[in-house]
């Protein structure tokens, strides 16, 4: 079979699950090449644009590496501009090179659309971008600062008025975050939080019109609670440097408009040479496949294919990625000398987040408001990245969302948050290291040995003229009262009684079955007697000087648990169980080697696994 060239121009949603889907596909098939070509080195998730616009999230949480999500795979990276398509010689021309292409995949999405609105470009703020977000969160920022220092009341007035054209998902999840975010901003600048006012300006008579009305009021009411002015069948016909003007004729003041009043396509798809619909979306058929010419697909926000007549497929996540998967089975399915699989929309449902606390979502009939809405939201974008296979940034969006967020800018409030001082654990972490350095020198030493040297400082000497006869080194009985041991040990009754007032009163049955399992012999019962010591002392020394204290930590948890239910363990030592537990957020970097350690590791090992993240890909 004739080598195969795949390029996939467009790293958004449905160019990274159409790449994903052909490398898995391909992963052992050497005549099939597959480039991924995009303007920037990054995947950015579009959905979270108002986090980063309204300083919930830093900019990083949204901004996913493409070396991190297709190293280890065939995915050949090319940071460029795409300058020309040619589909006769079938060739991709970019601004530092040329590709050849046996398929094309065009997912470069949209963009905003303004529909010639006098004065948009020039003085409004659009939100389709990393860099829009950044942007607008700057502007907003250095606004409200000069704001604060200005003492006519009008142009105060004007300044600290924000505006939001458009009432669909990112107008709507904007201001919601622009509410939470205004008490920040109003402490930060010594200014009344009163002072900040919001508006959403729509055209239609209503908002959220892709919701049901039931769900949409429900957003409505608590935009209105919380101050926001929501103008309706109010089209804005032009902005001004300090002012937008309505078709009414009456004219809103402020230094501030994000527009986000409507979406067409990508631009730069003009010089392309195809039919274009609404919007200028590329018309495809049911296999994403263009019309005009053999092996060119359209996927996402670009692809036009009518679901049903006059119905196109919507331009929401859901259905950017399943456009990309279709294209991805079809050309599969030709290389393949397979039969092709027509596109079939299966969308789930609708969510709107407003703010970070609250908002409402339609899944397949299943309404949901507040608290919860949010929470299924956050579900929905940890399946998004187990479906492009990104455990790491699974991690990371649970980092940003729920540990490192402030102002109680999270579902959980700051419930989970992880900013704080940890310099306040460290005795804590020198008592729970402690702990188990007793309870490993004690079985090292002997408790009889143990006991009489600790009893007083001047003793202390005693553990330096050898090992006791009961030491767990030494001993050839095995110390733990397990039935199926017994017969093997005359030490156990005795030892047994060293861990006074069990929790429990004899091992559970399931339990007993395990360690029946784990140590079956009195031989491998012995063996796992001396380790334990050495693992007893690690885990404390670990504990006490901060190194890899998380695992430490969670070595702790288990081998109490585990002590607990063997029936080995007194109430008396059961606090080591929570204290280890609380340790575990981070305690080593604070007077620890965790602080020069896990970040040497953390680099280390991703650039093994992931590679040198870089500004500009160009994989040969």
């Amino acid at each position: 079979m004739p080598n195969k060239n795949i390029v996939i121009i467009g790293a958004g949603y449905a160019g990274v699950h159409a790449a994903k889907k052909l490398a898995k596909k391909f992963k052992k098939d050497d005549t099939v090449s597959i480039t991924l070509i995009d303007r920037h080195s990054y995947h950015t998730m579009m959905t979270e644009l108002h986090e980063v616009a309204a300083h919930r999230v830093e900019p990083d949480a949204i901004q996913f590496d493409l070396r991190r999500l297709f190293n280890r795979t065939k995915v050949k990276l090319v940071t460029d501009n795409v300058t020309h398509v040619d589909h006769d010689t079938k060739k991709v021309t970019t601004e530092h090179g040329a590709y050849d292409y046996d398929y094309l995949i065009l997912g470069m999405g949209g963009e905003p659309n303004d529909f010639g609105t006098p004065g948009v470009a020039e003085h409004g703020f659009t939100l389709w971008s990393w860099e829009d977000a950044v942007k607008l969160r700057e502007h907003i920022e250095n606004t409200v600062a000069k704001a604060a220092t200005v003492r006519d009341e009008a142009t105060r007035r004007a300044m600290l008025t924000f505006a939001i054209c458009g009432s669909g998902f990112t107008g709507i999840e904007l201001v919601g975050e622009m509410i939470e975010w205004k008490e920040r901003l109003a402490k930060n600048n010594k200014i009344n939080a009163d002072e900040i006012s919001l508006y959403v300006i729509e055209a239609a008579p209503t908002i959220l019109n892709m919701l049901e009305r039931r769900d949409a009021d429900k957003a409505e009411a608590y935009l209105l609670k919380h101050g926001v002015k929501v103008i309706k069948e109010s089209p804005i016909v032009e902005v001004k440097e300090n002012e937008i003007v309505l078709k009414s004729g009456e004219t809103i003041p402020t230094y501030t408009l994000a527009w986000t009043g409507g979406v067409k396509a990508n631009s730069d798809t003009e010089e392309y040479g195809m039919e274009q619909a609404r919007a200028g979306r590329l018309k495809v058929n049911e296999y994403m496949e263009s019309d005009q010419y053999d092996d060119v697909y359209v996927v996402g926000d670009l692809a036009y294919f009518e679901e049903e007549p006059g119905k196109p497929t919507p331009q929401i996540v859901e259905a950017a990625e399943q456009t990309g998967t279709t294209a991805a089975k079809n050309i599969i399915a030709d290389i393949k000398g397979e039969e092709k699989v027509a596109y079939k929309g299966k969308y789930h449902g609708v969510m709107v987040s407003i703010g970070a606390r609250y908002g409402v979502a339609d899944l397949m009939g299943l309404h949901l408001s507040g608290w919860f809405a949010n929470f299924v939201k956050h579900m929905v974008n940890l399946y998004y990245f187990f479906g492009i296979g990104s455990g790491y940034y699974m991690f990371k969006y649970i980092e940003h969302e729920f540990f490192h967020t402030k102002d109680k800018r999270n579902i959980f409030r700051d419930f989970l948050t992880r900013y704080g001082n940890v310099l306040w654990s460290l005795p804590l972490r020198i008592f729970v290291g402690g702990f188990w350095l007793v309870e490993g020198g004690s079985k090292l030493w002997g408790y009889e040995v143990w006991e009489n040297a600790t009893s007083s400082i001047s003793n202390i000497g005693q553990l330096f003229r050898g090992i006791g006869e009961d030491s767990w080194l030494v001993s050839s009985t095995v110390q733990m009262d397990f039935p199926w041991l017994q017969d093997a040990t005359s030490a156990a009754t005795e030892a047994a009684g060293d861990w006074a007032d069990p929790i429990l009163s004899e091992m559970p049955g399931w339990f007993a079955w395990i360690m029946q399992i784990m140590m079956p012999t009195p031989e491998i019962a012995l063996f796992m007697q001396k380790m334990m010591v050495f693992i007893e002392i690690a885990i404390g020394l670990a504990i006490i000087v901060g190194l890899f204290t998380w695992l430490a930590n969670a070595a702790s948890v288990g081998f109490l648990i585990m002590f607990t239910l063997t029936a080995m363990l007194g109430w008396d030592k059961l606090w080591a169980l929570p204290a280890s537990i609380a340790l575990m957020n981070g305690s080593g970097r604070t007077f620890g080697l965790d602080y020069w350690v896990v970040p040497f590791i953390q680099k280390k090992l991703g650039r093994w696994w992931y590679g040198k993240e870089q500004s500009i890909y160009q994989d040969k």
